[in-house]
């Protein structure tokens, strides 16, 4: 019973683990400009890819809604809002791509990578226009 016991205590550990090296779940972004806390971000899985929705604003911003996007989120809040869509696991690999996030700041939509680092505690965002050597980093942290 104890060794049962025992080996299910490991496999649920290593599930959990397992777990952690996807960007599901939810995200404290991190500005990459002045590395302070800006909003949390809930990462889900849908069958066209991820989706990341903003859940919580961290800063007070003078523009509570999206009024620089060219898209259907024109105008909308910035709470409630998709910033990331689309993104898929790449074949054999910890990462997520060919996807795209908003910036609501400015309204850009870039090409997107994500990659969960340091055992899933963290998730490098990759912003893009064209290669993604030309474009951004922001290092988020896990919050579940």
């Amino acid at each position: 019973m104890l060794r049962s016991l025992t080996a299910l205590a490991f496999s649920v550990s290593c599930a959990s683990v397992m777990a952690q090296m996807t960007p599901l779940g939810l995200w404290q972004t991190i500005s990459d400009t002045d590395g302070k806390a800006t909003s949390e971000v809930r990462i889900t899985s849908t069958p066209a890819g991820l989706v990341g929705v903003v859940e919580k604003a961290l800063t007070t911003s003078n523009e509570p809604n999206c009024d620089k996007c060219t898209d259907e989120r024109k105008g909308q809040s910035k709470l409630g809002m998709q910033i990331i869509r689309g993104a898929k696991k790449a074949d054999g690999k910890d990462v997520w791509e060919d996807g795209n996030i908003l910036d609501p700041n400015n309204g850009t939509v870039y090409k997107l990578k994500l990659s969960p680092i340091e055992g899933g505690k963290k998730l490098e965002v990759r912003a893009f226009i064209g290669f993604a050597l030309l474009g951004r980093t922001q290092t988020w942290v896990r919050v579940e």
